[in-house]
């Protein structure tokens, strides 16, 4: 169950950065939107670095920055779902969920414009935080996935490497 959760938050990494890598977006008219940008979300940042999300928001380094996190969120993804680099894979998740989190932390407890729903300091991306600090416990890749696969080879070619040189040793 802990790997499967780890797939389903790589999963909804992968495709977040990959949708604003790629994907364009479109109004409800059909008219093509401008290519997704952090700028918004950030110069709204309504938590207790609002001030600094603000600047950040307003910065020339944005369209870098916009690259940056779609391509964060892609590879992080990848890694949840592979299996491979996955302590480091949930560490950055676990960082930009923070980071989402505190920008917007919810304090009003009504439904506001765009929200999907109605919440008091606990909202999904505190959960999928939540979720995420489970798995870096678990270590899931030590479970399943790549990082298994190499370890297991690591072991196998340092085992086949001390080996020969272990029975020569033993015999003299």
């Amino acid at each position: 169950m802990l790997v499967l959760l780890r797939t389903l938050i790589g999963w909804h990494f992968a495709w977040e950065g990959f949708v604003k890598l790629w994907w364009p977006s479109w109004s409800r008219g059909g008219w093509p939107l401008p290519r997704w940008s952090a700028a918004g979300f950030l110069q709204n940042a309504t938590g207790p670095f609002a001030d600094s999300f603000h600047t950040l928001g307003a910065s020339t380094w944005m369209p870098v920055l916009d690259v940056l996190v779609a391509l964060a969120l892609l590879l992080t993804g990848l890694s949840l779902m592979l299996g491979l680099f996955t302590q480091t894979g949930l560490t950055v998740a676990f960082v930009l969920l923070a980071l989402l989190y505190v920008a917007r932390i919810p304090t009003l407890g009504v439904i506001g414009p765009g929200a999907e729903g109605n919440y008091l300091f606990v909202n999904k991306d505190l959960v999928e935080a939540g979720a995420v600090l489970v798995l870096l416990v678990f270590r899931t890749g030590r479970i399943a996935g790549l990082d298994l696969l190499l370890a297991d080879r690591r072991r196998r070619k340092a085992r086949d490497a001390t080996g020969p040189a272990a029975v020569t040793e033993a015999a003299s």
